[in-house]
């Protein structure tokens, strides 16, 4: 019964006016007066692993609702989700990110659990990571992957998160050690506040960068992890994404952290400018001449740009200190989950 009404749900246009997430819960026979669990999983051509994936989450958290969102998918996914019972939706924007967005957006519950649709995370660590959100309230609690499977993970990923993530770390403090993981639990606050900018894989740096930036309290745990199901592959390109989600730390850290930024680049310049600037300073001394004018003309430049550069992260931090502090009033103004007796 329950299975033939979320596909009813998950049949209707995506252009027509869908039925609130209380509403779906009630007439499954979910409790209404629990906290609201959302099991989210963003896919595109998953059909040999969505049926399971769907499956053991229902079994996991029998009290939530899960969403399946397909991205343009060219095989059966939708069918098997639905067949699975899911309630599926659909996203036309290519990428994990505007999938993350269109989700965060559109669901209504409070605690949302979000995983792929590839059958690679355990679905039997979601309840430990929903009863640790709501009983320490928390504002996510991400999975650290652990091979369950040799190989499961390919170096090459293992390799560049462990230098992303500590790039992040660096920059914003600890608290996460599996930067790129898809496996985690979000409170309502967390999600409603979340901006979403990012368009791909990128989407997993931007969840840890705004939860460490407005020190929310986060949390992680290890889970499982295992190799994708036979007859499907990775959407994960290890250079070409590599190189997006680098470029996206780069970028939130210049936004998040302007003034470390710039003044960095300020010291370069000034120390630059210095050591070339001695030895003509020295020979004016000495000779009252400046024959080196080129290299005294440089080394005035450079120092010049160190000092602009320093007042471009003074004032840069001032306008990101209040971006900040738009974001935590945003934050704050979203009730906090209680936890449970």
């Amino acid at each position: 019964m329950t299975t033939a009404i979320l596909a009813k749900a998950a049949t209707e246009s995506p252009f027509r006016s869908w039925q609130s997430d209380q509403s779906i819960a009630e007439q499954c026979g979910l409790p209404v007066n629990q906290p609201r669990v959302a099991v989210l999983i963003p896919c595109r051509n998953e059909e040999a692993a969505i049926a399971k994936v769907v499956s053991d989450f229902q079994h996991a958290l029998p009290e939530a609702i899960v969403y399946v969102y397909d991205n343009n998918s060219t095989d059966h996914t939708i069918l098997e989700a639905r067949a699975a019972g899911a309630v599926v939706r659909r996203e036309l924007l290519q990428g994990k990110g505007h999938v993350v967005r269109r989700m965060f957006a559109d669901i209504d519950a409070d605690v949302y659990i979000l995983t792929d649709g590839d059958d690679t995370y355990d679905a039997g660590t979601a309840p430990a990571m929903l009863h640790m959100l709501i009983d320490r309230q928390l504002d996510m609690v991400s999975a650290a992957r652990q091979d369950s499977v040799r190989h499961a993970y390919r170096p090459g990923h293992r390799l560049g998160n462990a230098l992303l993530t500590g790039l992040v770390t660096r920059a914003f403090g600890t608290g996460i050690t599996d930067l790129l993981s898809g496996y985690r639990a979000f409170s309502r606050r967390f999600v409603k506040s979340f901006p979403a900018l990012s368009s791909g894989f990128e989407t997993e740096t931007e969840f840890t960068v705004h939860a460490l930036a407005l020190h929310m309290p986060v949390q992680e745990v290890r889970s499982a992890y295992r190799s994708r199901a036979a007859g499907t592959a990775s959407k994960l390109n290890t250079f070409a994404d590599g190189f997006r989600i680098l470029r996206a730390v780069v970028t939130l850290i210049q936004q998040e952290r302007p003034l470390q930024v710039f003044s960095s680049a300020a010291l370069c310049f000034i120390v630059s400018g210095v050591v070339l600037g001695i030895p003509v300073v020295m020979e004016f001394l000495r000779t009252g001449l400046v024959p080196r004018l080129p290299t005294a003309v440089l080394s005035t430049g450079l120092v010049l740009l160190g000092f602009l550069s320093l007042a471009c992260g003074l004032i840069l931090d001032a306008v990101s200190r209040g971006r900040k502090e738009n974001k935590r009033l945003a934050y704050l103004a979203i009730p906090p989950l209680e936890p449970t007796a």
